[in-house]
């Protein structure tokens, strides 16, 4: 009888957890991720960033557990939004993104979330594969921000390189 308690204990506590996971909605599935990364690099020819593009979906649990890294990591999302635009793309059965993905070389090749960032004028300068950003089941910190660093415009600046 204790069994078929804690049985029915589990379900019901479980139930919302379950229901709340399946309303995380980080991706817009409405999102016309085209017009979405010109808006982006309209916005970095003026302030002098690059774009970050987050391609998963919302069926993706490594695309939610990266963006909830994200958004409890203050140093890390103070320093992508310093650096970057943001742009999630998203990515499901309904649409695919083929011709987007197409023009950016390919990065579903690397498994979903994948992060690509392009330049203040929309080229594609890095493709990461997120596994290597990975730690545990979560992902690291300093990996993250060292990747993030690494592709910022001041990383490619030429200025940074002078003496």
């Amino acid at each position: 009888m204790k069994t078929i308690y804690f049985s029915i204990f589990i379900v019901l506590f479980s139930l919302p957890v379950h229901i709340f996971a399946q309303d995380t909605k980080v991706y817009d599935t409405e999102a016309d991720a085209s017009a979405d990364i010109k808006k982006a690099i309209e916005l970095t020819q003026e302030n002098g960033k690059h774009i970050f593009l987050q391609i998963g979906g919302n069926w993706c649990p490594w695309c939610l557990k990266f963006h909830n890294f994200v958004k409890s990591d203050n140093e890390i999302s103070n320093y992508l939004n310093q650096n970057f635009e943001v742009v999630k793309v998203n990515y499901d059965r309904e649409n695919k993104q083929e011709e987007l993905l197409a023009k950016l070389e390919f990065p579903q090749r690397f498994g979903f979330p994948v992060f690509v960032i392009l330049d203040s004028q929309g080229k594609r300068i890095h493709t990461q594969n997120s596994a290597f950003l990975e730690k545990d089941k979560s992902y690291d910190h300093d990996t993250v921000l060292r990747f993030l660093k690494n592709w910022s415009p001041t990383a490619l600046s030429p200025d940074s390189y002078k003496k």
